[in-house]
């Protein structure tokens, strides 16, 4: 009979490192959120996917694009339409959640190109949330076609945000874990 192996539980102690991650990548979505920026161009659904692929304990990255998204319309956006806040939640959740799924499969290209799959969810969600749920557009084709067409200009602000913040996030950790032994190197 195989016998079997338990993983080691994660103790609170070897979390902190984590819940600290969570917590900056939060403060800093809410800051970028609410200082002004092109529509659309924030790093909040880059950093649910770059939490997802760094934290020991992944499900935690999910807190992440959730937690941004609430406080920063709790501080300055007031109160969405309910329906359509739960479809946007999810949505900006995709990056994480994919990048739960894919953790360890895929090097820096890879992980680049995991986020325009995601950013065209994200816009074909939103906006389909909007059309069905704000009263904005007539429910019929028709409406369906004119609130994408009216979103299409935001849309390159989403992609190449969500392409730029990844390449800093990812970016920035892999300096952060390389550079100083190659700098110990060249001396």
């Amino acid at each position: 009979m195989p016998v079997q192996t338990q993983k080691p539980a994660i103790t609170l102690s070897a979390l902190w490192p984590d819940l600290a991650l969570v917590g900056f990548l939060i403060a800093f979505d809410v800051v970028a959120r609410l200082l002004p920026h092109a529509y659309g161009f924030l790093p909040i659904a880059a950093s649910g996917l770059f939490a997802a692929r760094v934290l020991r304990l992944p499900a935690l990255a999910i807190i992440v694009p959730v937690a941004a998204m609430s406080i920063s319309s709790w501080l300055a956006f007031g109160p969405d339409d309910w329906r359509i806040a739960l479809i946007v939640y999810a949505a900006i959740s995709l990056p994480a959640i994919v990048g739960i799924l894919t953790r360890g499969k895929f090097g820096a290209i890879g992980t680049v190109a995991i986020m325009l799959p995601c950013s065209l969810a994200f816009f074909a969600l939103s906006n389909f949330a909007v059309w069905a749920f704000s009263g904005m557009y007539s429910l019929d084709l028709a409406g369906l076609t004119q609130c994408y067409i009216a979103a299409l200009p935001f849309l390159q602000y989403t992609v190449a945000g969500d392409m730029f913040w990844t390449a800093v996030l990812f970016g920035g950790y892999w300096a952060l874990q390389h550079v100083p032994a190659m700098a110990r190197r060249s001396h």
